[in-house]
């Protein structure tokens, strides 16, 4: 299936009328510490929306790379952030437009970690405002299966640019990876047993959660296709999907309820 941004409007009208699904991919764009370059987030997002779309025949709109990666402050050069406040709004306003003109249906497929709260919230919003008129979800790309949860954070629990990310670049992007720094870029995960929520800047020498320097290019091509078979099987199960209750007995929200 191909992106919406290669698409005219009269080829996207018919596509609403095979498949009422629209998955918007999420990334970011933030340091990646000294191995990884920092758009890697939306690199992975894009990526695997693009297979797991193509086989389950879901369109996906073009990625969202500007997020919320505050937690990496400006210690290191290459992080652009939103507020999380205006992530959620984007995410809203998005889904606004996205219902108005015709989907019926939305998934937020999101590869980065910071996003993962205020996505949640956006989500809250979303399903509320417009009950009835759109069914909406998210799905993090490392937390579908726990296969794929143990791969992510085999090298560090709070992880950022470790082992199962540089092997998922090493096989999609493999010249954006400095290998050359190898070793010095792995830094360990200091958040364990920690009372508190950390920025990076507190808690790594570098900008790495991990030890990227395990990185392998087999083993980002076999963790990669884990992950599209587990949102490609995800995708058909959503283009079925209806609420579990008859439309009589929602209830919506007032109007003007967020304003």
């Amino acid at each position: 299936m191909s992106a919406l941004s290669q698409m005219t409007w009269p080829q996207i009208r018919a596509m609403q009328e095979k498949c009422p699904l629209l998955v918007l991919p999420l990334g970011a764009t933030e340091q990646h510490g000294p191995a990884l370059p920092i758009g890697t987030d939306t690199i992975i997002a894009e990526a695997l929306c693009r297979e797991a779309c193509r086989r389950a025949g879901v369109p996906w709109a073009p990625p969202l790379a500007y997020t919320s990666s505050g937690g990496h402050t400006v210690k290191w050069p290459g992080s652009f952030s939103v507020t999380p406040k205006t992530f959620i709004d984007i995410l809203v306003q998005w889904s606004r437009w996205a219902v108005s003109t015709g989907w019926k249906k939305i998934l937020f497929v999101n590869a980065h970690a910071g996003n993962a709260a205020p996505l949640r919230v956006a989500v809250d919003q979303i399903r509320l405002e417009l009950l009835g008129k759109v069914q909406v979800g998210s799905v993090d790309t490392f937390t579908m299966s726990p296969e794929i949860t143990a791969l992510f954070t085999r090298d560090a629990a709070d992880l950022h640019a470790n082992q199962a990310e540089c092997d998922l670049l090493l096989h999609l992007m493999p010249d954006a990876v400095d290998c050359g720094v190898f070793p010095q870029a792995d830094d360990p995960d200091r958040t364990a047993g920690k009372v508190f929520c950390y920025p990076v800047s507190q808690t790594s020498l570098n900008g790495t959660t991990g030890r990227p320097s395990l990185g392998d290019a087999g083993e980002g091509a076999r963790l990669f296709e884990a992950m599209v078979v587990e949102l490609s099987g995800l995708l058909l199960r959503a283009i079925a999907e209806e609420p579990p209750l008859p439309p009589e007995e929602w209830c919506g929200v007032p109007d003007n309820f967020y304003s």
